[in-house]
């Protein structure tokens, strides 16, 4: 019936509702609290060798989290941070920076194709920084523990460069460390054209009796996301461990929990992700089973970290071990991690990217957008092909919908009638209208199809623009130069006419609006709904999801006005040919008709 239709599209539009209530009501909130406090977080810091719980310790080893003793420096510049100890400079296509060679860190890292803002003179964006750096601190360490084996590598250690003085993708850096006990430790780390670093140690014993050690890598941050996640979108630490497959671990629950240990594996990796940049650690071999861990620490100076120990390996004397591992530090370009895991032989290291529940539309949804993408150079085109794309695809059912429900528009006095005469007979009323739906080849939820499709769809797109870093600062045309980010224009300044900044409630833009017209056309599409609860969701709806959707990202905003414009066309077509009286303009009159009456 068309009140079941209706029913269904109520039912649709109240859980986009849901999605748009949270982002506008909880999300956007969140997301300015955490901006307004960041400011609060550089407060002076305790020195950065903060105490550990012996329960992260494992036992008969140094602990695994170990911090440097050197106290952090409020206010101290990053030129300065950097110039206070020795570096090896990085030069890729993708990357500079530099190697610390105080504990052969990584914790200068800028992505030279990604920029702060869409003005590309706008800086570069910093993945890693110094400890020295307050909050801003966030690197990658590799170090050993052990006994008997003297002074092993670790956060204080001062290696010593040899050769290249600049780690490219073509001349690796080869770092030397030899402790009193004759143990010599050679670490070559090299880089391939984008983010992906492997870093081999050679460990030769020139001493009299046997070492034994366990190498260790941690990737540690001291803040979190200046922007707040939404819950579409995982932001925190996580890795794949063997059978166990992938664990995720958001920021709050680390802070309950202070400790997570997944079970020992031999396989895996395990890092901390942001919406568009990843840090994550593939140890290799060499390695043999590790113990995974995912901490975090208050007391003091607060940190998040995700770590690995290897068991212990004995090295004779005479004898080399040799231990490799990789780190991906850099942008989750979506070709690029599924490059890795397929010739990599990372296991699930697609998985970095958070496609979500439904990862089996969604996935498939931004390859087909960036297949489109690579013939029109442009994204938002991409998103209006692929609009058009499914229109044709679910053409036959739409189209086999639309008739049914033209058919269902013209048996309308008959079930009228019978309501009517049957008015006190429900059971009657029901038997004569499903003869009639039969002698009409009516199917009653017939119409609901078209509404039940786009909810997927819909979700999908949300989730590509929202988190695929192939979205982020991608224009369109005209005002829309990053589809990833809401219209920046307002109707209440005039579209920047008028120089005054506006609240968030009022940013409305030309796109929102254009998304309201046709939302609006398409439920006057219909015949007005006799229940008042329904006709006041009919009238109101499209105006308040103009406000929501308008800090929803562009490129969404583009895909559903392009989207209710291609579905009032087809519908409207379709139901003319099937000899449906077309109610627009009839329930526009009757609309401003009422206004009239009630002003």
């Amino acid at each position: 019936m068309m009140e079941n239709s209706r029913n269904v599209v109520i039912a649709m539009v109240l859980s986009i509702a849901v999605l748009v209530g949270w982002q506008f009501l909880v999300v956007n909130p969140r997301v300015a609290s955490e901006q307004a406090t960041q400011g609060s977080l550089q407060t002076p810091l305790t020195p950065a060798g903060t105490p550990q719980d012996p329960a992260t310790s494992p036992a008969g080893r140094e602990s695994t989290v170990p911090l440097s003793d050197a106290a952090a420096i409020t206010g101290q510049s990053r030129e300065a941070a950097l110039a206070a100890t020795g570096r090896v400079s990085i030069d890729t296509p993708e990357l500079s920076g530099s190697i610390n060679l105080t504990g052969a860190r990584l914790d200068d890292l800028r992505l030279k194709s990604y920029h702060e803002t869409v003005d590309d003179t706008s800086p570069t964006i910093v993945l890693l920084s110094p400890e020295t750096l307050g909050t801003a601190a966030y690197f990658v360490e590799f170090g050993y523990s052990g006994t008997g084996a003297g002074d092993l590598p670790g956060p204080s250690t001062v290696w010593q460069a040899e050769g290249s003085p600049t780690l490219t993708p073509q001349t690796p850096v080869t770092l030397t460390y030899t402790n009193g006990q004759g143990v010599t430790f050679r670490r070559t780390v090299s880089v391939d054209e984008n983010y992906m670093f492997a870093v081999a140690d050679s460990i030769q014993n020139a001493g009299t009796a046997p070492v034994t050690l366990s190498n260790y890598g941690r990737v540690v941050r001291f803040n979190k996301p200046e922007v707040a996640a939404a819950y579409v979108l995982f932001e925190g630490l996580l890795g794949v461990f063997g059978e166990e497959g992938l664990q995720e671990v958001k920021y709050h629950a680390i802070e309950e929990d202070k400790l997570v240990s997944p079970p020992k594996v031999n396989t895996g990796w395990l890092g901390i992700t942001d919406k568009y940049w990843a840090t994550a650690l593939v140890p290799g071999t060499g390695t043999g089973t590790f113990q995974p861990s995912f901490r975090y620490a208050s007391d003091g100076r607060a940190f998040y970290q995700s770590d690995f120990l290897a068991d212990p390996a004995t090295v004779q004397p005479g004898a080399t071990l040799d231990v490799q591992t990789r780190v991906f530090a850099g942008a989750k370009v979506v070709d690029l991690i599924n490059s890795y895991e397929e010739s990599g032989n990372i296991p699930h290291f697609g998985q970095l990217i958070d496609w979500g529940w439904f990862y089996f539309i969604t996935e498939p949804m931004f390859h087909f957008i960036d297949f489109l993408y690579r013939f029109t150079g442009n994204f938002g085109v991409a998103i209006l092909l692929v609009t058009v794309t499914l229109k044709l695809a679910f053409f036959p059912l739409a189209s086999k919908s639309y008739k049914s429900m033209a058919k269902m528009k013209n048996a309308q006095p008959l079930i009228t009638e019978l309501r009517e005469k049957y008015a006190d007979d429900r059971m009657k009323q029901q038997q004569e209208m499903m003869r009639i739906y039969k002698e009409q080849k009516i199917n009653p939820a017939a119409g609901c199809w078209p509404v039940l499709i786009q909810i997927p769809v819909f979700f999908a797109l949300y989730k590509v623009l929202y988190i695929t870093i192939e979205m982020r600062h991608a224009p369109f045309f005209g005002w829309i130069q990053d589809l990833a980010a809401p219209d920046p224009t307002s109707v209440f300044n005039l579209f920047g006419l008028i120089p005054i900044t506006l609240p968030h409630l009022l940013m409305v833009g030309v796109w929102p609006i254009l998304m309201g017209i046709t939302m609006f056309i398409q439920m006057r599409l219909n015949p007005t709904p006799p229940d008042p609860a329904q006709q006041v969701i009919f009238t109101w709806m499209p105006v308040i999801f103009t406000f929501m959707l308008a800090s929803f990202p562009a490129g969404l905003v583009i895909y559903w006005t392009w989207n209710n414009l291609l579905s009032v066309t087809q519908q409207a077509v379709i139901m003319k040919r099937n000899g449906a009286k077309i109610e627009l303009w009839d329930n526009l009159r009757d609309t401003f008709r009422r206004r009239k009456r009630e002003a």
